[in-house]
């Protein structure tokens, strides 16, 4: 038995049940085994079991008082895969379908996202299985506080940094940061991702979206080519879509759709500054923006539809993991000219990715293209380290550099693995990997 087949054997019997997890570990599995055969330290020290464990997961009860004054009870957990490279660092979510695998397998890719920035940044996510919606703004609060009361003795700006995630936004996070002081009595960086106000960067809401387009210039510009006059096809409508969507419009893209769970919205002429704004702004008031959106201004919306059955020269899904599956891959390959970049996690299954892959078309993954959103997060905690700010301008240079020097990096080393057309997900993996593991060799066990 072969040592892929031997760790994937592994995998399963540790990991039962969790298809989300498994599915991410194996997809790495494929690029970096055969690196580890490779390298004699990586496999003294057992590189691949210890990257494919997380160090240590915090499971918890929320209680908390809703509006009624009857208290109510949340799971919740805090998943700290490796610190390796920095202390932990990765987002926040309340899903009320939020479980464990998901949030191994999105602090397992964070992994590889956080070695690619080359920031001294390890890596962890967390959340709850409370749902926001519906609830009043001090049910919110109430549960933001009850949530930090239960973690705050686990992170710290030097232990753990949680941001936010779906869901969590600067408000949350500022409640959160709220009872953190009055618990801690300690004014640092132990959440990023805060009101700017609370010592947060103006930055960090555009940066996932904005980093995703910085990534997709850069691929295009290995070929030649520019973003302007492109065609882009972008799934989701929450904050990584919409702010995508603004960065590829004012570099002169034409972006033709969004979509949300109950369908597509498409702009044949492509969305205007207009839009996107009331979407940001105005949108958060609608039960369904995208459909109100086409109301008012003119536009179409398909319900229960996805973007990917329209024409474009480049599809960027930023929707949720899984959103993609085989035979949507397959009519994405016939209708899209460029390629695809994740903006959201593992956006495709495994069939759709093997599929894109042995397409004509590019395809660059989360980790390396979402990646903005945590190097943002590397600067505030930077800022809160050194008692100073950056403007918007400033870090939006030094998060184009990052995001150019993943693109290299991946590109890089996909040559050097011998591909005639680059290889992003190979290259991610791989690069990803090695300062991992490099890390854990020099540590000693």
């Amino acid at each position: 038995m072969s040592l892929l087949e031997r760790t994937i054997s592994w995998l399963e019997e540790k990991n039962p049940n969790q298809d989300e997890f498994l599915q991410s570990a194996k997809e790495v599995c494929e690029y970096i085994v055969p690196i580890v055969n490779a390298n004699e330290d990586y496999k003294a020290h057992n590189v691949l079991q210890r990257i494919l464990t997380h160090d240590q997961i915090l499971e918890f009860t929320v209680t908390w008082e809703n509006d009624k004054g009857y208290p109510e009870v949340n799971r919740a957990w805090r998943v700290q895969h490796s610190n390796a490279l920095g202390p932990y660092k990765g987002g926040t979510r309340f899903h009320p379908q939020l479980n464990i695998s998901t949030l191994k397998f999105l602090a397992f890719e964070q992994s590889f996202k956080n070695a690619l920035t080359q920031l001294t940044l390890g890596s962890g996510k967390g959340g709850s299985d409370f749902n926001p919606k519906g609830r009043s703004e001090n049910e919110i609060r109430r549960f933001c506080n009850a949530y930090m009361q239960a973690i705050y003795k686990h992170i710290g700006p030097n232990t753990d940094v949680p941001a936010g995630d779906i869901n969590v936004g600067d408000k949350e996070l500022g409640y959160m940061f709220g009872e953190y002081l009055r618990l801690a009595k300690s004014y640092d960086g132990a959440l990023s991702g805060k009101p700017i106000a609370l010592g947060g960067s103006c930055l960090r809401a555009q940066a996932t979206g904005f980093g995703v387009i910085y990534f997709v210039q850069e691929m295009l510009k290995s070929q030649d080519k520019q973003i302007d006059g492109h065609s882009v096809l972008i799934s989701g409508a929450g904050n990584v879509a919409l702010h995508a969507a603004l960065k590829a419009l004012q570099l002169g893209a034409k972006v033709l759709s969004l979509s949300n769970s109950r369908g597509v919205l498409i702009a044949e002429e492509g969305l205007t500054q207009q839009h996107l704004d009331w979407l940001l702004e105005e949108g958060k008031k609608e039960t369904n923006s995208l459909e109100s959106l086409a109301k008012k201004d003119g536009l179409l919306y398909k319900k229960n539809e996805s973007p990917w059955s329209l024409k474009a020269d480049i599809g960027i899904p930023c929707a949720t993991q899984n959103e993609i599956n085989g035979d949507t891959a397959k009519k994405i390959v016939k209708n899209l000219s460029f390629g695809v970049v994740e903006g959201a996690n593992m956006p495709c299954t495994q069939e759709a990715s093997d599929t894109l892959l042995k397409s004509k078309l590019h395809y660059a993954p989360g980790k390396a293209a979402n990646a903005g959103g945590v190097i943002v997060s590397g600067f505030e905690m930077q800022q809160n380290a050194m008692m100073r700010y950056e403007t918007e301008a400033e870090l939006d240079k030094k998060l184009q550099q990052k995001m150019s020097d993943i693109h290299q990096a991946c590109e890089d080393e996909s040559r050097a693995q011998g591909n005639d057309k680059a290889n992003y997900v190979q290259g991610a993996n791989i690069v990803g990997f090695r300062r991992l593991a490099d890390a854990i060799v020099a540590q000693g066990y």
